[in-house]
C-alpha cells in the first residue's frame, strides 16, 4: 500500500513466444475515472498501457526497464510540477523518454485526447525522464502518458508506457525545495556520500525519499537515510551512501530520483531532483615494456575486477600527457592513441606489438595504454602511459638517400662508427656486409656489397646501378671481425629504408604520405613538384608532418614529386643529423572523395499506404557535386537490402514508397557524385509503425442498406484472421478467417439473425511485420442492433 490511499497491485503471468519478432503486451482495465478533463467522457474510456518488446537472438537476452518511482504525485495551481519515473534497466541498455497519447481498448490512442493546458510548457526531458508541467492553469484530474524506450547498440529493442493521473489543486501550500545534488562520476570500489537538504517555506515537516538503480542492484545497494536529529519544521536533511564495486560498472548512468514531500494536511506537495551517477572501472596497472629491434612486448597483471571480459591495447608515437577525465572511460581520439589490439580474456595480459607482422619502424618512442572492457562494452579508466624506443642496432644507420633517379641510379648509405668494441675480442681487420631488400621492412635481404676496413672509419657506401625508379629499398649493415680464425658477427644489425612519398590523387589535389622505416627522427620535409610539361622540380612547401596535401591542381594532369627530409639521431649522447632525398612519385589528381552520407528519416502514412522517406542535408556543402541518390529496401530484418530506385538531382531528397503487402520495411540511401563516387550508406532506417486492423463495436443487420455487414474499419496489410464471436454464454455464433469478416449477423449453424445485444470477440490478426508474419491478438465487444421486425435466433444457454 502506498501513501495517500493509493494501492499497488502486481500481476504475474508467464507466456512462451513462438519465435523472434516484435510483440506488444497490452494491459487494460475498464474504466478510467470520471471527470478527467483532457479525456472526453473519461468514465466510459478503458484504461490501457502497452509494452513492446523485440525478441532477436542476435541482440541477446533482455529485461524491460523497471519504473521505480510510483506515479502518485500531486500538482498545485500555478506551481511547476515535476515527475520522474526513475526508470532502471537491469541490462544497462540506454533509455529515452517522450510524451505520448493515453490509450484505450487494445492499446489504441484515445480519440480527441489532448495534453493538459499549461501557462508555459509541458514536456519530457528525453535524457533524464523529467516530466515537467510549467505550470497547471486549471484544477482537476488529468491523464498524462510518457513513452520509455530502451536502446541497445543503436537499435530500439522495446518500450513501456507510464500512464499517470495528476490532480491539480488550488492551494496556498508551497512545495518544499531541495539542494541540487548534481551529477557524479566515481571509480568502482570508491564510496559516494551525498548530503541533500530540503526546506519548506510554509514550515511543514518534510519526508525525504529516494528511488533509482543504485537501490535495485543485487550487490551493495545504496542507502538513503533521513537524519532524525535534523528533522524540524521547515527543514530536513538526508544522506545518500553507496559503496560501489566492480559489479556496478556499466556504460549508462544510474539515475537516482530524490523526493521531498511536505506534510500539509490538505495538499501535500513534492519536490523532485535527479542525480546521475556514472560508475567506471579502475585503470589497469601500467604495462611493462620489453623492446627489441622491431617489436615491443607488453605485460601487465590481470584486472582485479572479476567482471572484466578483456582489454583494448592502444599505441601512440610519443607521449600524450593525457590525464584521465573523471567521467571518461577509454582513451579519447584527440590524444592520438590508436587501437591496435582487442583481447577477450581477463587473464590474457601479454601482447607482442610487431605492427601486425610488419615490424615497428625504428626512430620512434612508442607509448601504450591499456583499457579494461566490461560485459556491456563499457571501458575502464586508461592505464598510465608506458613508453620505450626500440633497441638500437650496431652499426647504427644514419642515412639512406637517393642520389640519382634512374634505372641505374645511386643510393647513398652511411652509418655511425661502432662504439664500445673494447669489451669484446675484436682485434680486426673488419668487414661491413651490406644487404639490400626491395621493400620497407627488409623481408628479402640479399647481399649487395662488402666493405673491408682496418679501423672502422669507412662508414659510407654508394649502392650504384640500382633501379631507383623501383621503390622502396631497405638496407642492413652487418659488422664482422674478419681476423683469420676469429671471424664473428659484432652486435646486431638494424634496418633502414629509403624515403618514398606515397601519393594519392583526390579532387584537384594530391595527398602525400612519407613512407619510411628508419631509426632516426625526421623533423622536417621539403616538398618538390614537377608540373606537367616542365623539366625541373620546384620547392613548393616545407612541413614537419609526414603528411602533405597539395591543393589547387588540375584533375587529369600528372604531377611528379620528390621530398628531402632532415633528421636527427642521438647515439651515446652524441647528436647525428642527416639529409635524405626520396624517390620520385607521379600522381594524377582525380575526384575520389565520396559525398556526405545522407541523413535518412521517414515515417509510415498508414492510412495512405506508403512510407515517406527524406534525406535532406543539414549543411549546404554536402550537396556539392551530388548528382543522384540510390535508395535501398528490404522488407525484413534478416534480409540484405536491394536497390529500390535511383533518383536524379542533388535536391530531390524525398520519396514515397508504396510497398506491396506491408508497410513494414528497412531502408538506406547513398549519394553519388559526378565522378561516380558513392557515399557511405545512411543509417539503416526500419519502419514498422502500422497495425491497421481496426474493428467497430456496433452494427445493425436489418437490411436497411446501412451498416448491414460487420466489417473492419481498416484491414490493410493483413494476411488472414482467426475471428470468433461469442454470445453471453460463451457459445460461438460466428467464426471466419476472412480479413474482411463480412458477418451479416446470422448464427453460423441456423442462418437466422442472432438476438440483439452485446457479443464478445477474440480475433487473432496475422500481419506482415519486419520479423515476418506476426499475430496481433484483439479482443472486444460488439453491440448487435437488428431491429424488432426481424426473425431472430434465440440461443440456448
Amino acid at each position: 500500500r502506498l501513501p495517500h490511499y493509493y494501492q499497488k497491485n502486481v500481476y504475474i503471468t508467464q507466456h512462451t513466444f513462438p519465435g523472434p519478432g516484435v510483440y506488444g503486451i497490452v494491459v487494460q482495465d475498464p474504466n478510467r475515472n470520471d471527470g478527467v478533463k483532457n479525456i472526453p467522457n473519461s468514465v466510459n474510456v478503458i484504461f490501457s498501457i502497452k509494452t513492446t518488446i523485440l525478441i532477436n537472438p542476435s541482440l541477446g537476452d533482455n529485461s524491460t526497464p523497471v519504473l521505480l518511482n510510483p506515479p502518485i504525485d500531486r500538482a498545485a495551481l500555478g506551481q511547476t510540477f515535476i515527475h520522474n519515473p526513475a526508470a532502471y534497466d537491469p541490462d544497462g541498455d540506454s533509455i529515452s523518454y517522450e510524451l505520448t497519447v493515453c490509450t484505450e481498448a487494445d492499446g489504441k490512442p484515445i480519440q480527441d485526447y489532448t495534453l493538459p493546458a499549461s501557462s508555459d510548457t509541458l514536456y519530457v526531458d528525453p535524457v533524464t525522464g523529467d516530466l515537467v508541467w510549467r505550470t497547471p492553469v486549471e484544477t482537476g484530474d488529468y491523464n498524462i502518458a510518457m513513452n520509455v524506450a530502451e536502446w541497445r547498440n543503436g537499435v530500439k529493442i522495446g518500450n513501456i508506457v507510464r500512464d499517470m493521473q495528476v490532480t491539480v489543486y488550488d492551494t496556498d501550500n508551497m512545495a518544499p525545495v531541495q539542494t541540487e545534488p548534481g551529477n557524479v562520476c566515481i571509480q568502482a570500489g570508491d564510496s559516494l556520500v551525498v548530503v541533500v537538504e530540503a526546506t519548506d517555506i510554509d514550515g511543514n515537516f518534510i519526508q525525504m525519499q529516494a528511488t533509482g538503480g543504485p537501490f535495485a542492484v543485487e550487490q551493495n545497494p545504496a542507502t538513503y537515510v533521513q537524519d532524525s536529529e535534523a528533522d524540524e519544521p521547515g527543514y530536513s536533511r538526508a544522506t545518500f551512501v553507496w559503496h560501489t564495486d566492480c559489479s556496478h560498472v556499466r556504460d549508462q548512468y544510474y539515475t537516482v530520483v530524490l523526493k521531498a514531500e511536505d506534510d500539509h494536511e490538505e495538499t501535500p506537495l513534492v519536490d523532485i531532483r535527479n542525480m546521475n551517477i556514472k560508475v567506471l572501472g579502475p585503470a589497469p596497472q601500467t604495462p611493462a615494456l620489453i623492446p627489441t629491434g622491431n617489436a615491443i612486448t607488453l605485460s601487465w597483471p590481470a584486472d582485479s575486477c572479476p567482471s572484466v571480459q578483456g582489454y583494448r591495447v592502444f599505441r601512440k608515437i610519443g607521449p600524450s600527457g593525457y590525464e584521465a577525465d573523471s567521467c571518461t572511460g577509454g582513451i579519447p581520439e584527440f590524444t592520438g592513441y590508436e587501437l591496435i589490439a582487442g583481447l577477450t580474456d581477463r587473464f590474457d595480459t601479454l601482447f607482442v606489438d610487431d605492427n601486425q607482422g610488419e615490424g615497428l619502424p625504428q626512430g620512434n618512442e612508442y607509448c601504450y595504454v591499456i583499457v579494461s572492457v566490461y560485459p556491456d562494452g563499457s571501458l575502464s579508466f586508461p592505464s598510465q602511459e608506458a613508453c620505450s624506443p626500440l633497441v638500437e642496432g650496431n652499426p647504427a644507420m644514419l642515412q639512406v638517400s637517393v642520389e640519382d633517379h634512374s634505372t641505374l641510379g645511386t643510393i647513398r648509405l652511411s652509418w655511425a662508427k661502432p662504439d664500445g668494441l673494447d669489451t669484446i675480442p675484436a682485434n680486426g681487420p673488419f668487414e661491413y656486409r651490406i644487404s639490400r631488400s626491395p621493400d620497407l621492412l627488409g623481408r628479402q635481404m640479399a647481399l649487395a656489397g662488402v666493405l673491408n676496413t682496418a679501423d672502422l672509419n669507412d662508414t659510407v657506401w654508394l649502392d650504384e646501378d640500382v633501379n631507383t625508379e623501383q621503390f622502396p629499398w631497405s638496407y642492413r649493415v652487418e659488422l664482422y671481425n674478419n681476423e683469420v680464425g676469429n671471424r664473428f658477427l659484432i652486435g646486431g644489425a638494424e634496418t633502414a629504408s629509403s624515403l618514398v612519398p606515397e601519393g594519392t590523387g583526390g579532387d584537384n589535389l594530391v595527398s602525400l604520405v612519407m613512407r619510411k622505416n628508419v631509426p632516426w627522427i625526421n623533423s622536417q620535409y621539403t616538398i618538390y613538384r614537377q608540373d606537367p610539361g616542365k623539366a625541373g622540380f620546384d620547392s613548393i612547401a616545407t612541413t614537419t608532418s609526414d603528411r602533405y596535401i597539395d591543393n589547387g591542381l588540375i584533375n587529369g594532369e600528372e604531377y611528379c614529386y620528390r621530398v628531402t627530409s632532415r633528421g636527427w639521431r642521438l647515439l651515446q649522447g652524441e647528436l647525428f643529423e642527416n639529409v635524405n632525398h626520396s624517390h620520385t612519385v607521379c600522381v594524377t589528381p582525380v575526384d575520389s572523395t565520396p559525398p556526405c552520407p545522407p541523413p535518412l528519416r521517414g515515417f509510415s502514412a498508414c492510412d495512405s499506404g506508403y512510407n515517406h522517406l527524406n534525406w535532406a542535408y543539414v549543411h549546404d556543402s554536402c550537396y556539392e557535386d551530388v548528382v543522384s541518390y540510390r535508395l535501398f529496401y528490404t522488407p525484413g530484418l534478416d534480409q540484405s537490402p536491394t536497390l529500390l530506385t535511383e533518383i536524379e538531382g542533388a535536391y530531390d531528397t524525398a520519396y514515397n514508397h508504396f510497398p506491396e503487402g506491408t508497410l513494414a520495411g528497412c531502408y538506406l540511401v547513398t549519394a553519388v557524385d559526378s565522378f561516380g563516387n558513392e557515399s557511405l550508406p545512411s543509417v539503416h532506417l526500419c519502419l514498422d509503425q502500422c497495425s491497421n486492423y481496426v474493428l467497430p463495436n456496433v452494427f445493425s443487420p436489418n437490411n436497411d442498406g446501412v451498416n448491414d455487414l460487420y466489417v473492419p474499419l481498416r484491414s490493410a496489410y493483413v494476411d488472414r484472421v482467426n475471428m470468433q464471436i461469442f454470445n453471453r454464454w460463451g457459445l460461438v455464433v460466428f467464426e471466419t478467417e476472412d480479413p474482411d469478416i463480412n458477418w451479416d449477423g446470422k448464427h453460423k449453424d441456423t442462418g437466422l439473425l442472432v438476438a440483439p445485444g452485446v457479443y464478445y470477440y477474440i480475433c487473432d490478426v496475422y500481419e506482415q511485420r519486419l520479423s515476418g508474419l506476426e499475430i496481433n491478438a484483439l479482443t472486444g465487444f460488439i453491440y448487435v442492433y437488428s431491429g424488432e421486425s426481424n426473425d431472430v435466433f434465440i440461443e440456448a444457454k
